[in-house]
């Protein structure tokens, strides 16, 4: 009888353990052992348990190919998830490890393969082949496609995070947490109080103050008292939580007709606008992407939004500050070019429209649209067309945690018809579609990868642009690992080109994922190692550091609703010289509007309390000891990023902090 020691650890997360029936089998190349109840005296599967037993065959297995899980119920159901298998053989040989990491519900069987990552050609044995294979059948039967609306990438079918598997729902800390965390919000604003103040306006820029209590942090107070500035304005553009729209302006658009005295006074002594335009220290942010767009209707009462452009000039000793705003795409008699030199009340309220729009972008297209909508389609392309054992299918899944429900969640919760942003955005309703249609018939591959992206706006010159400088440290550490992962399971270009799991993979991301976004320009196949290195860079990039960049920082922004407000109650001014205080308090979200958007930017852009960093990886799903040492090497190289980034913010009155690697999740789960 030959006797195999066997340890089974249970997940460490509320209610992974179960008191149900747990047997196991050992498959191996010459049999199977006996089919072991693994019980133990005293309790066991307890949460953060690990389990040892013995399991015997009346003969050698050989190698070990498969653990046979099976769970029954013993009076109640109760599911259990457990996070891998040891398996020591007879002698005291090397343990063989089993990553599990998945929810065992029902009366179920499930079968492990051992760590070590297998493409489909290392396989040999029929029994692994089919294993894969059945695998494979099982999840695109659980993950399908379908489209959420026309035009734009499509998702997971689940009509609400409760249709979807357990094995890609949030933990149950995860969730108490999450829906727990917006009521206290609310409570923490004193929505209750206020509502006597429903619908009511504030009478004066200072009454924002009144809501802005425990709710706050040291770049919202900043916020406050400097938001009316002209070079916080530009710093916001570089910096703030929509860093990818400013773009080098060579020329002047055919819609914007700034003359070189209108602006002269911003400009540096002994220059023109005609010499800055040429020696590219002029900037351009365009919103022509909300031309058109529908409006929310609010409590009955009609909203606005503009579609304007905003001219900045890289001043020398001011650093990058606005000098002109058009609050429209069309010139005229009722679209006047603000200026610095204006009524003081009339460039404020210019700029509030910019940032107004500023909420609409970045909220709906920099943050929902580039990074969770697009990491969606790798989510559901993954799950169906790569085994787990799959080296990808290993790198990708902790850079995929929780991405589906959170998506789901937005979809029901805040875009819904009766969803927060229709209660509060401008845009709420019939206009997030359109601006979503309309940012996806622009998007491209190429811009999802940050030396381009730079590259083609323009943009590798710009001073204190914190934000370019450290996602290129970023980029280039995720690429580096990337290419040393990839290196140690694919030597050649041919491994690439005839992976058939990975070629479905790609074909599954382009035709499906992608289908609707006319311009995206992502082939359906691999050709080359360095194309695939490409594209897994830009899964984690955007799934981690792009997500961070847009997500973390909209409270700080955001909490001084004045300074990016969410929706507005007025039209544009048409009339410089009639813009009053009054006009602009009338025009700012009101009372409640302000309270719902500090909850909201609040709940969404704390720190999560189960946040996994970014490049840390508590499951092991690469078993091997080069692969430990490949990502060992990407810890050490993102230390170093945090010790750099610490280092250049000391002593800054508005440090950029958004892209520390330690606040850097993994993945997308808020």
């Amino acid at each position: 009888m030959e006797e195999y020691n066997v340890t089974v650890a249970t997940g460490t997360s509320e209610y992974s353990g179960t008191n149900n029936y747990i047997y196991i089998t050992l498959v191996g190349e010459k049999g199977d052992s006996e089919k072991t109840t693994l019980d133990n005296p005293g309790l066991d599967f307890c949460r953060g348990a690990v389990d040892e037993y013995k399991v015997c065959s009346p003969a050698p297995l050989g190698r070990v190919l498969l653990v046979r899980l099976e769970k029954q119920r013993y009076w109640v159901e109760d599911n259990w998830f457990c996070l891998y298998v040891t398996v020591a053989p007879p002698g005291g040989g090397t343990a063989l490890t089993f990553p599990c990491y998945r929810w065992l519900i029902g009366n179920v069987k499930v079968e492990l393969r051992e760590g070590t990552a297998m493409r489909l050609s290392d396989d040999t044995s029929t029994q692994l082949l089919a294993h894969r294979k059945a695998e494979l059948q099982e999840r695109q039967a659980v993950y399908r496609w379908v489209a959420w609306a026309p035009g734009i990438p499509k998702c997971i079918d689940a009509k609400t995070e409760a249709d979807l598997h357990q094995d890609v729902r949030f933990d149950n800390e995860k969730r108490s947490d999450f829906e727990g965390s917006l009521q206290y919000a609310l409570l923490e604003l004193s929505l209750k109080k206020l509502a006597i103040m429903f619908g009511k306006s504030w009478d004066n820029l200072d009454d924002f103050k009144r809501c802005f209590w425990k709710l706050r942090s040291p770049i919202s107070e900043y916020c406050m008292e400097h938001w009316k500035e002209d070079s916080f304005f530009g710093y916001q553009c570089l910096n703030g939580s929509n860093p990818r729209m400013i773009q080098c302006c060579k020329k002047l658009p055919g819609n914007f007709p700034v003359s070189g005295d209108m602006v002269q006074g911003s400009l540096a002594p002994r220059t023109t606008l005609e010499k800055e335009l040429k020696a590219g220290n002029i900037y351009l942010v365009d919103y022509a992407i909300m031309d058109g767009v529908p409006t929310n209707v609010i409590r009955g009462k009609p909203q606005y939004i503009a579609a304007p452009l905003c001219l900045l000039y890289e001043h020398p000793d001011q650093g990058l500050i606005p000098i002109a705003i058009q609050l429209g795409q069309t010139p005229g008699l009722d679209t006047p070019i603000f200026l610095p030199k204006n009524p003081p009340l009339a460039w404020l309220l210019a700029k509030i429209w910019v940032r107004h729009s500023e909420f609409q972008v970045f909220q709906l297209l920099s943050h929902l649209l580039r990074t969770h909508l697009v990491v969606e389609v790798f989510c559901v392309s993954t799950l169906r067309q790569l085994p787990a054992v799959h080296p990808v299918y290993k790198l990708l899944a902790p850079h995929l945690r929780y991405t589906l429900e959170i998506n789901c969640r937005g979809r029901t919760q805040l875009l819904s018809a009766d969803g927060i942003f229709k209660r509060v955005v401008s845009t709420g309703g019939e206009g997030l579609l359109i601006l979503a249609q309309n940012e996806y018939k622009v998007l491209t591959y190429r811009s999802l990868q940050p030396y381009q992206d730079f590259q083609q706006r323009g943009a590798s010159k710009l001073r204190n642009y914190f934000y370019r400088e450290y996602s290129l440290m970023l980029w280039d550490a995720i690429h580096s690992f990337v290419s040393g992962m990839v290196s140690l399971y694919y030597h050649y270009d041919s491994d690439v080109v005839e992976d058939t799991e990975l070629q479905a993979w790609i074909k599954d991301i382009a035709e499906e994922g992608f289908v609707d976004v006319p311009r995206f320009g992502l082939a359906r196949e691999l050709h080359n190692k360095t194309e695939l290195i490409t594209l897994l860079s830009v899964a984690i990039f955007t799934s981690s550091v792009q997500h961070a960049a847009t997500n973390n920082g909209q409270f700080d922004w955001c909490a001084w609703v004045p300074n990016t407000p969410c929706t507005m109650r007025h039209p544009p001014p048409t009339d410089k010289d009639a813009v009053t205080m009054e006009m602009i308090m009338d025009t700012l979200p009101d009372v409640s509007q302000t309270c719902l958007e500090m909850a909201i930017t609040w709940h969404l852009g704390r720190p999560q309390p189960d946040a996994i960093p970014l490049g840390q990886y508590r499951e092991q799903y690469f078993t091997e000891s080069q692969a430990q040492e490949v990502i060992d090497k990407f810890k050490q190289e993102l230390k170093e990023i945090e010790e750099h980034i610490l280092t250049q913010n000391e002593g800054l009155e508005l440090p950029y902090l958004f892209l520390l690697p330690s606040r850097i999740e993994n993945s997308i789960t808020i």
